[in-house]
């Protein structure tokens, strides 16, 4: 694989830490874990959800927390003490974990369900109405040219 050097623009840039932070993680994906695995999925136009497999995991055993725009999960089993079963295979990982994902400015995690060994983590994209985009209204050419300011007065020359 090849390796980017992204010393130039941090030299020249300003604010962009996470962005570069961001892609510092993507080039070294290889060493990301594997387990548990998880779907990632988008329910709507705004809406999506993560999925995570944590067959023999309950709602005790989870935590989920979001700081800084980052969703993190984690499960740990309390050791069971039964000492009257002796296991002869253990294919089930019922190992420790954690798992983060990187959310995108504005996206909030609005719940989080435990069904059929699946954890569904719901989340939404609320853009504020202040970043929508919004209609400008042109004024005619006939119109004053100083805009008219609500509550104030105009004094006549």
């Amino acid at each position: 694989m090849r390796q980017f050097d992204l010393a130039p623009l941090y030299r020249s840039t300003v604010g962009f830490d996470r962005l570069f932070a961001a892609l510092d993680g993507f080039v070294s994906a290889e060493q990301a874990p594997t387990y548990p695995p998880y779907n990632i999925e988008r329910t709507g136009e705004t809406t999506y959800r993560v999925t995570v497999a944590v067959a023999g995991f309950t709602e005790s055993d989870l935590s989920i927390e979001v700081k800084e725009n980052a969703l993190t999960i984690k499960g740990e089993r309390k050791p069971v003490e039964n000492k009257s079963v002796e296991v002869l295979h253990q294919g089930i990982a019922a190992r420790a974990f954690e798992r983060r994902f990187q959310l995108a400015d504005h996206v909030q995690v609005t719940g989080a369900t435990l069904e059929n060994g699946l954890l569904h983590v719901d989340l939404v994209r609320e853009i504020p109405e202040a970043k929508k985009p919004r209609q400008i209204q042109i004024a005619s050419g006939r119109a004053s040219s100083q805009p008219a300011i609500e509550g104030s007065v105009q004094q006549a020359a």
